[in-house]
């Protein structure tokens, strides 16, 4: 296959340029900047500049390519108070890319998150297709960005949602675990929400680049997947690890502590991912939560440049 990728330079997107390589398949990349577009080449990818904002750039790519995985997401948008506007742009990607493919039964893979689904039991593939009050605007966006991908399977695009836990950790991780960690470091305690039994799902990041994979490769259309490893590790748990590999207390602490992540480090958002093993016979293989944590590299200070 011919598998067009965007955000392939990011955290779970070059880890599948690798997989879908080392699988045979050729891959094209959009690529933002000159260091991405050298790093992406330097794999073994075809790179071809732009952003999501260049619909036209994504229509003919997604046009001459046998399928499209699109993990792009303008997160500098995002999180400096514009989420809606990220958002917005992503929905109009997706929308360019369905009309791209409308009507030749290839694949669309879009990545989603297991917490747009439900909050507070246990999640299924089942569950988060129906309007709730919990999300807010930018994020309501999001969950119908999801919705629209997965109707093109009546156009004739074999759509599919990809939703990830907030966890996607690794040697590597600049995301909410290190953050979680940087917190603790900084702070001189581990800290978790309440009581620390909500439960927060995960998986690893190369287990995660291998079920987009199969996703673009099998999944049928209008299927909704569960890139879960972990269905729900506590969150004192979590904060145990770092404390003891920190050699700092552990105490509760108020989610303002945490900075930005602290309202979603109290949410308890188990998900499970049972259905998506059966369908596509994925099988997580890397570390669970708390064994990565324990492999000790999120707790390595990087030491300051001159």
């Amino acid at each position: 296959m011919r598998v067009f990728v965007t955000g392939a330079s990011g955290w779970i997107g070059s880890a599948l340029v690798l997989d879908l390589l080392e699988a045979g398949h050729e891959v094209v990349c959009l690529a933002r900047s000159d260091t991405s577009a050298d790093a992406l080449a330097s794999m073994g990818a075809e790179v071809g500049r732009g952003t999501l904002d260049d619909l036209d750039v994504l229509a003919d790519a997604a046009a001459m390519s046998d399928g499209v995985v699109h993990l792009a997401f303008n997160h500098e948008l995002a999180f400096t108070g514009n989420f809606q506007a990220a958002a917005d742009a992503d929905r109009r990607a997706v929308e360019t890319f369905g009309d791209a493919l409308a009507g030749s039964d290839r694949p669309l893979v879009i990545a989603s998150g297991t917490l747009l689904a439900a909050q507070g039991s246990l999640a299924t593939e089942l569950d988060g297709h129906e309007p709730n009050e919990f999300r807010p605007d930018g994020l309501r966006t999001r969950w119908e960005t999801s919705e629209v991908a997965l109707g093109l399977a009546h156009r004739g695009v074999r759509s599919c949602v990809l939703r990830l836990p907030p966890t996607v950790h690794g040697d590597g991780d600049h995301g909410f675990m290190a953050s979680i960690v940087g917190v603790a470091r900084d702070t001189g305690v581990s800290g978790y929400v309440g009581d620390g039994s909500n439960r927060w799902p995960a998986v690893h990041r190369l287990d995660a680049a291998h079920l987009f994979r199969l996703a673009v490769e099998s999944a049928p259309a209008g299927s909704t997947l569960h890139g879960v490893a972990d269905e729900g590790v506590p969150v004192r748990a979590i904060a145990e690890v770092i404390g003891r590999q920190l050699g700092v207390p552990v105490e509760p602490m108020p989610e303002e502590h945490f900075g930005w992540v602290g309202h979603l480090f109290g949410v308890d958002g188990p998900a499970s991912s049972a259905m998506t093993r059966r369908l596509l016979g994925w099988e997580p293989a890397q570390p669970g939560l708390i064994e990565d944590l324990e492999q000790g590299h999120y707790f390595h200070e990087v030491a300051a440049v001159d």
